[in-house]
């Protein structure tokens, strides 16, 4: 690790190599961020929403498992591209499915929420699956980012009305900044720096969360691009 870089969620699961304490953190680290992308990647290989659920549960259990850890290797790759290749080893397992199926003492049922992941499959029905699971993984580091950013205006972090941040990231037009600043109580110098501040806060999240998952500033700097290039691809 390069300076005060954050611990990352590589970091975070190779701990629970040692640390049986680590399990559960490492567990719910994983899935905050690749559990909609694992599922919906899993769904454009063909398999139906239960069985989805089931692999996606069945392969958060094995990662927890020790001696499945010891295999792991940081400078083998991302984390998502990691993820992604065991997902695909998990179901060419033989047993698989009945890994998936025993979810008993430290192997821990998760509740998934599936509908938004199942718009997203609905909405890109002809997608590879290699490309719908990185389009996932982008629009869901974006949401964690967002919701990050709405936590900092509800708790004080941060003043101002979020509706307007709310307003200005979303992909309805909003009227000019002439119109909007008055019916805000601001000026439109007030208004462009309100947004503007904003604006650069999100970036600032988005950096954090690519950075929990990568192993320094120059694969940060790497992962950023790509994922302007996710979010940009035709």
């Amino acid at each position: 690790m390069v300076g005060d870089f954050p611990t990352t969620r590589w970091s975070v699961v190779l701990d629970a190599r040692v640390d049986p304490a680590a399990h559960t953190r490492a567990l719910d680290s994983l899935l905050a961020s690749y559990w909609k992308p694992l599922y919906v990647y899993a769904r454009h290989l063909g398999l139906a929403v239960a069985d989805a659920e089931d692999a996606v549960q069945g392969l958060f259990a094995r990662l927890i498992d020790r001696e499945f850890l010891r295999a792991l290797d940081p400078e083998r790759g991302r984390m998502r591209h990691y993820l992604r290749a065991a997902m695909r080893n998990h179901l060419a397992d033989a047993h698989a499915h009945a890994v998936a199926a025993k979810r008993g003492g430290r192997e821990r049922a998760v509740t998934l929420d599936t509908a938004a992941a199942e718009r997203t499959v609905i909405a890109n029905p002809v997608e590879t699956p290699e490309a719908a699971y990185e389009r996932t993984w982008a629009a869901g580091l974006l949401e964690l980012a967002f919701e990050r950013l709405r936590g900092e205006y509800a708790d004080g972090t941060r003043g101002g009305p979020f509706s307007l941040v709310e307003r200005y990231f979303s992909l309805d037009a909003i009227s000019s900044y002439d119109e909007l600043a008055p019916s805000c109580g601001m000026t439109v110098a007030q208004l462009k720096s309100f947004l503007h501040r904003a604006r650069v806060r999100f970036r600032e999240l988005v950096s954090e969360e690519i950075s929990h998952t990568v192993d320094g500033p120059a694969q940060l700097e790497e992962e950023l691009g790509y994922l302007r290039t996710v979010l940009y691809r035709r």
